[in-house]
């Protein structure tokens, strides 16, 4: 696996050794499997949210994908961009720790990348399943049920 860790705007984010752990697991057994990771502040998020997607609104990650031409090898399979002050306030008003807050991100965007989906209830359950999978591998709770001050672990 190539990762590829772009924060230029030097925001607080995790360490790439920490990205690399959690697309490893969720590209394991996937190829291709060579992404880039951009890090960004509210503002280039939401412009890249409201340029690609129409939304005015910046997103905690957004998932471009990547399909190569025919005849030639998939090996670059997308990039992610993930709005690093949105993901704090995200964790910190759902009391979850901040590094299983970026750790889902990072999963959920690269199954986007990978072909998943939650458009509709089916769909959602797939994926959904699948991030506490592997989010329970990397010994962080279910992102899905919610947290409180006294169960939350910093």
């Amino acid at each position: 696996m190539s990762l590829i860790l772009q924060n230029e705007q030097a925001l607080s984010a995790p360490a790439e050794a920490t990205f690399n752990q959690w697309a490893e697991i969720a590209l394991q057994d996937h190829n291709p499997n060579d992404i880039v990771i951009r890090i960004t502040d509210a503002a280039e998020s939401r412009e890249l949210n409201q340029r690609y997607r129409g939304k005015d609104r910046p997103p905690n990650v957004l998932s471009f994908p990547c399909t190569a031409p025919p005849g030639l090898p998939q090996d670059y399979l997308g990039d992610l961009v993930i709005c690093a002050p949105l993901v704090i306030a995200e964790a910190t008003a759902q009391h979850k720790p901040p590094d299983a807050h970026w750790a889902h991100l990072v999963i959920h965007g690269i199954l986007h990348l990978r072909g998943y989906d939650h458009q509709t209830e089916a769909e959602a359950q797939i994926m959904e399943t699948l991030e506490q999978q592997l989010l329970q591998q990397l010994g962080y709770p279910d992102p899905y049920t919610t947290h409180t001050e006294e169960n939350t672990t910093t």
